[in-house]
């Protein structure tokens, strides 16, 4: 819960430090702009805000590692939610606009985060988490967004580093595997998700490893 609420505040935080021409800069999601992935944060604050007012009856069927859809395959940017985030973002027009729209509603978010009970259950694509799975879930979620964030903003804020830890380590039992110790959080997050490619140390030390890349998270 912690690791959920410290992440999405310096997500939020971080957002709202950006100066306007920021929000026309690239991001780390392939063909999206600081814009569109805004945008996405607001959906993705209203889907958590949605998943904790919709409690299941029936035993979990996911936990924080298995609610990701997992492949090999990079998005192409051709899914119809996509299209429409990009189409959204757009709408706004002023940035003021939707940075107000993502304190507004995240906000709401995570105050229902930090009421939530851990150990309830809630539904969500079909499936049944505890809720302590599904915060936790986020954490990787609003972590790699906010490397995404900032992938081309250097004077940015970058990610808590508690939340770096719990993010990679979320993203090692999805894999299966450790990342090679050499490797920094920053830098497995990166890699591990085909944001950034391996060089050829990285590259060997993973093989060595037995890791498996990229790991494309849906």
């Amino acid at each position: 819960m912690d690791d959920f609420s410290r992440s999405w505040t310096a997500l939020r935080a971080a957002v709202a430090g950006l100066a306007d021409e920021d929000f026309a800069r690239p991001s780390g999601c392939a063909d999206w702009l600081v814009r569109d992935l805004v945008c996405h944060l607001v959906i993705d604050a209203q889907d958590v805000l949605i998943t904790l007012a919709t409690p299941a009856g029936s035993p979990p069927t996911r936990d924080a590692a298995t609610y990701w859809e997992v492949s090999d395959t990079p998005p192409t940017g051709d899914d119809p939610l996509d299209a429409l985030t990009v189409r959204l973002a757009a709408a706004y027009g002023d940035p003021g606009l939707l940075t107000f729209h993502l304190d507004d509603v995240g906000s709401a978010a995570g105050r229902a985060a930090a009421l939530a009970d851990p150990g309830g259950r809630v539904g969500t694509r079909g499936e049944v988490l505890t809720v302590a799975d599904y915060l936790s879930a986020y954490v990787l979620e609003w972590t790699l967004h906010h490397l995404d964030l900032v992938a081309h903003l250097p004077r940015a804020p970058r990610p808590p580093e508690e939340g770096l830890a719990a993010a990679r380590a979320l993203l090692e039992r999805i894999a299966g595997t450790p990342f090679p110790a050499g490797l920094s959080d920053t830098d497995a997050l990166l890699v591990g998700t085909g944001r950034r490619a391996p060089s050829a140390a990285e590259s060997a030390a993973l093989a060595g490893a037995g890791v498996r890349i990229p790991l494309s998270l849906g």
